[in-house]
């Protein structure tokens, strides 16, 4: 999806990749029905459906954000653990449908393995 106007590129695409989320020693997700979404310069977000992740182990939060792109966002929390480490777009605008309902966990907050590969935390503002 390209925003008219905009130099910003969105692009969201279904993948069969093995995508597997840990906090240390502690699964929350694997999925190999991930959608892939990349954003700018930010690296690809891997958004996996609720049925794939481990939703004991997180509570909802009360933070929120707002993105021109993909709509507006609520945040999950590890249970007595890490704050903000996901978010889902409820309802996200049109042209990012495919994330709707989703959750995506910051790559640079917990260990994501692709295909059974380490990827390494990135460095960006959420670091």
């Amino acid at each position: 999806m390209t925003q008219a106007g905009h130099a910003h590129r969105t692009e969201i695409a279904g993948s069969n990749e093995r995508v597997r989320i840990a906090l240390g020693s502690v699964i929350l997700a694997e999925t190999i029905r991930p959608v892939v979404l990349r954003e700018g310069a930010l690296p690809a977000r891997y958004y996996i459906p609720a049925d794939d992740v481990r939703m004991e182990l997180l509570e909802g939060s009360n933070s929120t954000s707002h993105c021109p792109f993909k709509g507006d966002a609520t945040y999950w929390s590890v249970k007595d653990g890490p704050a903000d480490i996901a978010w889902t777009y409820k309802e996200p605008i049109p042209g990012a449908e495919q994330i709707k309902g989703l959750i995506c966990f910051y790559n640079e907050k917990v260990d994501v393995e692709i295909d059974g590969e380490p990827v390494a935390r990135p460095a960006t503002r959420w670091s």
